[in-house]
């Protein structure tokens, strides 16, 4: 069976504490983590930086959840995980090489 998409949306806090702020070096790191083994997609912010999206590539959505549990972030954050019938994305364009 191939595997699911989700989008698990966040709503972050209005005010950020010196204790959020010290945990965002390694929320990148687990982004960046998570993206490089192809289970996240794409990781967006708004710009008031009250929402965060995040597309899942999962079996099932206890792993998103198991996923997201290891952001250091976590604690701060309140997700909405909804399955997704598709996700439809642009894909990064390689220059192709002459060998010439």
């Amino acid at each position: 069976m191939p595997m699911s998409q989700y989008m698990v949306e966040f709503d972050l806090p209005t005010v950020l504490d010196e204790g959020f702020e010290n945990r965002i070096p390694a929320q990148r790191l687990k982004v960046e983590e998570l993206m490089e083994k192809g289970f996240l997609l794409s990781y967006s912010l708004s710009i008031d930086r009250h929402k965060l999206w995040c597309i899942f590539k999962a079996d099932s959505e206890l792993d998103v959840m198991e996923s997201i549990s290891e952001f250091p972030l976590i604690k701060y954050m309140t997700p909405v995980i909804t399955e997704l019938m598709f996700h439809n994305m642009v894909a990064a364009r390689i220059p192709l090489f002459s060998l010439n």
